[in-house]
């Protein structure tokens, strides 16, 4: 298979770095640096792939919000019983059952 050349430019230091971590894994620049790539290509996509439904969650919500505009400061008190469970239940998520800070509380 052909092979397409890319060039980089680093910093010497850098560059003595790469060389040096290259020459302890027992391979050359190039190689070295195509298989960090890779790797860290790979990592990437697995994370992507691990968060997506969050993501899509929370693009959901995100687009689900947008009409409801700004939101105010506001007290329990000012809440229906509804808009309350469903408060404690959006902070069960985040902090786990019976860790949720009291409402008014920083976390």
């Amino acid at each position: 298979m052909a092979k397409v050349r890319i060039s980089i430019s680093l910093d010497p230091d850098e560059a003595d770095r790469v060389r040096s971590h290259a020459d302890r894994a027992g391979m050359d620049v190039s190689s070295y640096l195509v298989n960090a790539a890779i790797r860290q290509m790979a990592e990437v996509e697995a994370a992507e792939a691990e968060f997506a439904a969050v993501d899509a969650l929370i693009a959901d919500a995100e687009g689900r919000a947008e009409h409801y505009g700004p939101v105010d400061d506001a007290d329990a008190e000012s809440l229906s019983a509804d808009e309350r469970r469903e408060v404690d239940e959006a902070m069960r998520l985040v902090y786990g059952a019976g860790e949720a800070p009291g409402r008014g509380e920083v976390a």
